[in-house]
């Protein structure tokens, strides 16, 4: 199945027409998605740095289970949705965005960083929360394709926890019972974003239809 284009449906920006498409990298934590947008060499706009700051008062909490009390960094109340969604409307039609930087170790923004397409014609939108964005981009004219990437949940585990314990987002206990959680709950993540609008592929069955596209002649008229 070849990736979603709806070209068709222009979102008109200040030059008059879409600049760029954003590739969408939705799945869940661990599952590839970065290593997969290093391997396109396109711009990456990484949807993980619009979480919100922990000092934030109203953050979604855990409930029940080991982890209750802390921060519900899995929920989307724990990012800025609408800032995300306007950073992607202004690359894909200015070519250019002010983008934030998020420390996951400090759960808070650390600056910001100039965003340039340049001349490409397509950019990856990757993080957690990456499906919900989905709708909003295809109704935009904005989406050139959308993907979950998805890899054996034990791997994904496994991979996930090696990276956050290497990066030291989260005290180790944390890392080790968050990750056994969002194991459990990989079927429904990758539900989610099917719901919403992405294909459930492997890294590299994304990685050659990406490249495919970006190998392609561009339209007639743009």
């Amino acid at each position: 199945m070849p990736c979603v284009d709806v070209g068709h449906n222009e979102y008109v920006g200040h030059n008059g027409r879409v600049r760029a498409r954003v590739l969408v990298l939705a799945g869940p934590s661990g599952a590839g998605k970065s290593r997969l947008a290093e391997r396109l060499g396109l711009p990456v706009l990484r949807l993980d740095d619009f979480y919100r700051d922990a000092s934030e008062p109203d953050l979604p909490r855990i409930t029940e289970g080991a982890n209750a009390g802390l921060v519900d960094w899995d929920h989307p109340g724990s990012w800025h949705h609408d800032a995300a969604l306007a950073a992607l409307h202004e690359l894909c039609t200015e070519g250019s965005a002010d983008v934030p930087v998020y420390s996951i170790p400090h759960s808070a923004v650390e600056g910001h960083r100039p965003l340039d397409l340049g001349e490409h014609r397509f950019f990856v939108a990757e993080g957690i929360f990456a499906a919900d964005v989905v709708p909003a981009c295809a109704e935009a004219g904005l989406l050139a394709g959308a993907y979950c990437v998805r890899q054996h949940r034990v791997l994904t585990f496994w991979r996930r926890l090696v990276r956050d314990l290497r990066e030291r987002r989260k005290p180790p206990l944390v890392l080790v019972r968050r990750g056994l959680s969002l194991m459990r709950a990989q079927r429904r993540v990758v539900a989610h974003a099917v719901a919403l609008g992405c294909r459930p592929v492997t890294g590299d069955e994304a990685h050659r239809e990406i490249r495919a596209l970006m190998a392609a002649p561009e339209p007639a008229g743009r």
